[in-house]
């Protein structure tokens, strides 16, 4: 079979079949038949006046294909509702019963008009998940229909069907007539209205220590994680006084997740014993129920005070990232065609790390595209805007943009945008500080301005904001080093450390600190941190230009050679521009001794000048 004969394209397939249709058949055949080719032509007629085809009604099954969601669900919800007045006056035991499943994804269509491929397989697994007599569709239908038709949907969670390897997510139609109330079927709704950021509930601690009295250091403990969380504006947060209803009750997470109108749920413990104290908490996923993130905290009690704020600190530092992680691994399965500008955007960021962490120009092209995206769908979205600022930045600082002073200005305006929309959101300020301090290495386009001062005051800004936020700690961080306080860097990146010891993306600290120490000079510490962060991020362009530089300090030249010929490879244009001179530090002796440095990394300096550096 040729290429030319099969075309790949995105459509909706509706798949049904006949409930207990072996059972009907042996008890009256005639009739049975009968019944099934009256259902046929409702099928046929509602298929057809929705802009659906019908591919194939072998036996006791249908399956038909769709140019439109909405035409598909339209057609489902009419026909049940036809088949329901035709089985009406027949006794309950021979009615005939069709279920059906939709779902909205790619499918292979022959030149002969017949379809394959997962869509198809997908929408037959989900026909088996539904009742008899009843419609259950995908999540990508479900998103596309949305304020389309006039039908409420009930969360089923996420499925794991037969031969698909990604779990699915069904959703029940709720049809007119149906025997749940509408009360139940409003409530349904209402359930799967989420915001369209990540949404969180956090339960009231549960205080084991068996002493009524330190039941103000449980609930403390409870109220600063809610009131910590709320400061990234990327989450939505449920009040304390929704979750505090729940407090001394048996709670099953699903079922609060669905009451609140959240996916993610924060539970914990604490017990008091002694002079000590223990903290377990975790965050699960409630639409499956699964477990992201479980830690447990030891303390000694000397001031209890500064154990709650340590512990929550702590906590809210990890969740933060568990949960975009969480959601980025849910989006990267969905197909691009059913995402919202949210969505979107939260891909476009996604990419936009991946490009960084691995010096991926082309990644980096395709965040920036992304962001531009969910931008032209709400040009409101500061995440976008935060994704497109980060990306360009990265174009700027290597260098890797067409039209670099383009690219400062695009950033910059991004930066400036997202603050405007919400200045309480962190994020701006510290993106826009990266412009800030950009300048300097690339000289050449902007002018040697000096803004670090500036640029450390929209750090500070953004730290104080939401001083959980570990990514503007290290952007505070960095800010410091560059700008000629590296012994301050170091202690904001040891904090960070501490306080996120399994942080996901640690290698983006240990790198700063790697700089930082080579600007304090103490390289034995640098290389350390630095081949930590290299472990971790092989890729990561600015480790092993930091690296070179800490080699040629403990007088190791044939490493710093391997690290920086590493880097060049990476990003050439950025290392080129580095031992031309453009070095963003605002310290001379920083500049230079960076200079030198990796010039002597470079081969292009006798290694004995750096020996008056040292």
């Amino acid at each position: 079979m040729s290429g030319s004969e099969l075309k790949q394209r995105l459509a909706a397939i509706l798949a049904a079949d006949v409930a207990g249709y072996s059972r009907l058949m042996g008890a009256d055949e005639r009739a049975t038949v009968a019944a099934l080719d009256a259902a046929r032509a409702v099928f046929r007629k509602q298929i057809e006046s929705n802009q659906g085809r019908v591919i194939d009604m072998a036996g006791d099954s249908v399956l038909a294909v769709f140019e439109t969601a909405t035409g598909a669900v339209s057609a489902a919800l009419f026909i049940q509702k036809q088949l329901r007045a035709l089985v009406a006056d027949v006794p309950g035991q021979r009615r005939m019963r069709f279920r059906i499943g939709i779902h909205l994804g790619d499918v292979i269509e022959k030149a002969d008009g017949t379809i394959y491929g997962d869509g198809v397989n997908i929408a037959a697994r989900l026909e088996a998940l539904a009742e008899p007599g009843g419609v259950t569709v995908s999540e990508s239908i479900r998103t596309a229909v949305k304020g389309k038709v006039s039908a409420a949907f009930a969360d089923r969670g996420e499925q794991q069907v037969k031969n698909i390897t990604d779990p699915v997510r069904a959703y029940r139609v709720m049809l007119e007539g149906d025997s749940t109330s509408k009360s139940t079927a409003a409530i349904a709704e209402s359930d799967l209205s989420l915001p369209d950021k990540p949404s969180i509930a956090v339960l009231p601690f549960a205080n084991m220590s068996g002493d009524p009295e330190q039941e103000y250091f449980t609930d403390g403990i409870t109220e600063d994680i809610i009131t910590e969380l709320s400061r990234y504006h990327s989450l939505f947060v449920i009040a304390r006084n929704s979750t505090f209803t729940y407090k001394g009750r048996p709670t099953d997470v699903r079922t609060v997740a669905r009451e609140l109108g959240v996916r993610y749920v924060v539970e914990g413990s604490i017990r008091r014993a002694s002079n000590r104290v223990r903290v377990t908490a975790q965050l699960i996923d409630a639409t499956t129920g699964n477990h992201l993130w479980a830690e447990r905290y030891d303390r000694v009690q000397e001031d209890i005070f500064a154990v709650q704020e340590e512990v929550t600190r702590s906590i809210v530092t990890a969740i933060a990232p568990e949960i975009e992680t969480a959601e980025r691994s849910k989006l990267h399965r969905r197909r691009p065609t059913s995402l919202s500008a949210y969505e979107i955007a939260v891909r476009a960021w996604a990419d936009a790390l991946g490009a960084w962490a691995q010096s991926d120009t082309s990644l980096r092209a395709q965040a920036i595209s992304e962001a531009k995206q969910a931008l032209a769908i709400d040009s409101g979205s500061t995440l976008a805007l935060n994704a497109l600022a980060f990306s360009l930045w990265q174009h700027v600082v290597l260098r890797t943009a067409p039209d670099l002073a383009a690219a400062w200005k695009e950033g910059m305006d991004a930066s400036l945008r997202a603050i405007e929309l919400d200045a309480s959101d962190s994020r701006g300020y510290f993106r826009k500080g990266l412009f800030l301090c950009s300048p300097f290495q690339n000289h050449d386009i902007l002018g040697h301005i000096d803004r670090y001062d500036e640029a450390l005051d929209d750090f500070r800004r953004a730290h104080d904001l939401n001083p959980n936020d570990s990514r503007g700690l290290r952007a505070l961080a960095y800010c410091e080093a560059v700008s000629g306080n590296p012994v301050l860097s170091v202690e904001h990146l040891n904090q960070f450390l501490r306080d996120n010891p399994r942080a996901r993306r640690r290698y983006n600290a240990l790198s700063t600190l790697c700089m930082a120490h080579f600007l304090a000079k103490d390289y034995v510490n640098g290389v350390k941190c630095g081949l930590q962060a290299a472990s971790e991020a092989p890729n990561l362009f600015n480790v092993q230009t930091s690296l070179a530089m800490n080699y040629v300090g403990l007088g190791e030249i044939e490493k710093a050679k391997v690290a920086l010929a590493t880097a060049r490879r990476l990003v050439p244009e950025s290392v080129q521009s580095r031992l031309d001179g453009n070095i963003l530090l605002r310290d001379p002796e920083h500049r230079r001794r960076s200079l030198v440095f990796l010039r002597i990394a470079a081969g292009l300096e006798d290694p004995s000048t750096a020996k008056a550096l040292r």
